[in-house]
């Protein structure tokens, strides 16, 4: 019987039948596929998720939401981001928000049924430990305390051994840090205020100490398909649990307000690609989701994603987390943790 699935393809079945990560030369000739073949790698990519990263039971899919606790008052030079203060952004600006407006923005998501809730701070980092830093690990203790099996997870930069050590004692369900882009390209693409490595040492300061970290990146930004191949191996070696997924959704006043929108199809690929290299990873698809995939969202949650954020991002509004909650619902029908 002829095949009707292109080569690659047929050789990329390996991770179907092995559980193996994909090699690294088949992803760099999946990334030239076109056409039928491309749904052909996401049907692949699917069945990939669905035998290998099966969720908890009773979860579908992993969601999580986030909350600004620190917005507008970062002094990197990161292009895409509208809270740099090198950046022209119409946004809003204000230091660390107190507990009771923290309590107020996880009492909303934990009554939608949220279980994962991320603090993000704008700024560099904490290195060591300052007055600030002690409160956020106050409000980590606070928010575990008060929501039962809610898991409070961090995004604040760049840390150092003790402030890595000490996220581990508050007992941090996932911490996040994104290395963006190829490492090769981070610092023409993404911001030379500061530089890749020092994300990635955090990555493995985290990984030392027993927390899982979130770490991915964005598509967008000026990078080609075969960069974002190696986006994808570079993750690869830092082991990390979950890979957020992001499409830049261009903001005025950022390097970056006219970028060229990047092709669906490609969109499509890059995730499934990222399913087939981390077999049994989180993968979440972040921003974007909404603004420029639109009536392709559903087909993309079937690439071989597992997760996704909801209820906003950090100064742009999301989807409604019952809407979100819908559409992993109705996703089920076709198998699967989805």
């Amino acid at each position: 019987m002829i095949s009707l699935l292109d080569p690659t393809v047929i050789e990329a079945y390996r991770v179907l039948e092995t559980g193996e990560p994909l090699a690294y030369d088949n992803a760099c000739r999946l990334a030239e596929l076109s056409g039928e073949a491309v749904l052909d790698l996401l049907s692949l990519a699917n069945k990939v998720r669905n035998r290998y990263a099966p969720l908890p039971e009773g979860d579908r899919i992993h969601r999580c939401s986030i909350l600004n606790a620190k917005s507008g008052v970062c002094g990197e030079n990161c292009s895409f981001c509208a809270q740099s203060l090198h950046n022209r952004a119409d946004v809003e600006q204000y230091q660390l928000l107190d507990e009771q407006s923290v309590f107020d923005a996880a009492e909303r998501v934990y009554r939608e049924g949220v279980r994962h809730f991320g603090i993000v701070t704008s700024g560099y980092g904490y290195r060591r430990p300052t007055a600030e830093f002690r409160r956020i690990l106050e409000l980590i203790r606070a928010l575990r305390k008060r929501y039962d099996g809610l898991n409070v997870c961090a995004s604040i930069g760049v840390l150092g051994e003790e402030t890595a050590r000490m996220l581990a004692e508050a007992e941090i369900a996932h911490y996040n840090i994104n290395i963006q882009v190829s490492p090769f390209r981070y610092g023409e693409l993404i911001a030379d205020s500061h530089t890749v490595e020092e994300r990635i040492e955090t990555v493995r300061l985290l990984r030392k100490h027993g927390v899982p970290v979130c770490c991915g990146g964005i598509l967008g930004v000026g990078e080609t398909m075969q960069e974002r191949v190696d986006l994808i191996y570079a993750l690869q070696e830092l082991d990390v649990a979950v890979i957020p997924l992001n499409v830049l959704v261009p903001v005025t006043g950022t390097p970056q307000e006219g970028a060229i929108p990047v092709p669906v199809s490609d969109v499509l690929k890059t995730f499934a690609i990222c399913r087939l290299a981390h077999p049994c990873k989180v993968i979440k698809f972040a921003a974007g989701r909404e603004t420029v995939m639109k009536d392709f969202q559903g087909l993309l949650m079937l690439a071989g994603a597992n997760g996704f954020l909801t209820g906003g991002y950090l100064t742009t509004r999301g989807r409604e987390i019952s809407d979100d909650m819908k559409l992993a619902a109705e996703l089920g029908g076709f198998g699967g943790t989805i």
